[in-house]
């Protein structure tokens, strides 16, 4: 059955912050294996494309890195942040309201995200917000994942939806691309994790936070 409307979700750095619990599984592989920790600012410009990306993007300039080391780097971050990936991150300002809003207004709503699918769906069951969502995509759902844009497109095939009443709402270039190439508006997070300002980053619609967004959906309903 065709939805009303269906609004597509970014996870880190759009509706949850995560970066601090990302920092801290971050650090903790970091020191294990000898290489420089970050600050909480520099984790939101490596956040957003996957765990193996974070870290490969973290020791560029380090000398004794290979691909063998990443790859063991990354099982060791996957299974640090699993069992600490709720211990500081938080709902962005006016997430909750937001999604019973939508709730109320029949609007249907799925993550696309490229965080692995089993640690989405975990952190959005202990933050105690999985129910709002029909259906959850992670970075290892598909044989492909954002900025493809069939990592949307397909999304909202599996819950029904309509491309045409569809929107995407994210805090990064990867989000927007995706947005873009499905050609679905896109409502832009501030401050985000990027190393790209909003100005640099397409979007229709711009917000800091979810207080107030329902004048923008209300415009597509």
């Amino acid at each position: 059955m065709s939805q009303k409307l269906t609004i597509l979700f970014d996870l880190d750095g759009t509706i949850v912050n995560t970066a601090p619990d990302l920092m801290n599984a971050h650090n903790y592989v970091m020191k294990k294996y000898g290489y420089k920790e970050k600050k909480l600012s520099d984790i939101k410009k490596l956040a957003g494309k996957g765990s193996k990306v974070m870290l490969t993007k973290s020791l560029q300039g380090e000398t004794k890195k290979n691909n063998d080391i990443i790859e063991e780097m990354t099982k060791e971050f996957v299974d640090y942040y699993s069992k600490n990936i709720n211990k500081l991150s938080s709902l962005k300002n006016g997430t909750l309201d937001f999604l019973r809003w939508c709730k109320k207004e029949s609007i249907s709503m799925a993550i696309c995200t490229n965080k692995q699918e089993h640690l989405s769906i975990d952190l959005l069951k202990k933050i105690k917000i999985y129910d709002f969502f029909d259906y959850v995509a992670g970075g290892n759902t598909f044989n492909h994942n954002k900025p493809d844009p069939r990592h949307l497109t397909d999304t909202i095939e599996i819950i029904g939806g309509n491309i045409k009443k569809t929107l995407m709402i994210g805090d990064s270039e990867t989000d927007s691309n995706a947005s873009k190439a499905a050609n679905i508006p896109f409502i832009l997070v501030d401050d985000g994790y990027t190393e790209k300002k909003s100005n640099e980053i397409y979007h229709d619609h711009l917000i800091k936070d979810f207080i107030g967004i329902e004048k923008i959906i209300k415009r597509y309903l």
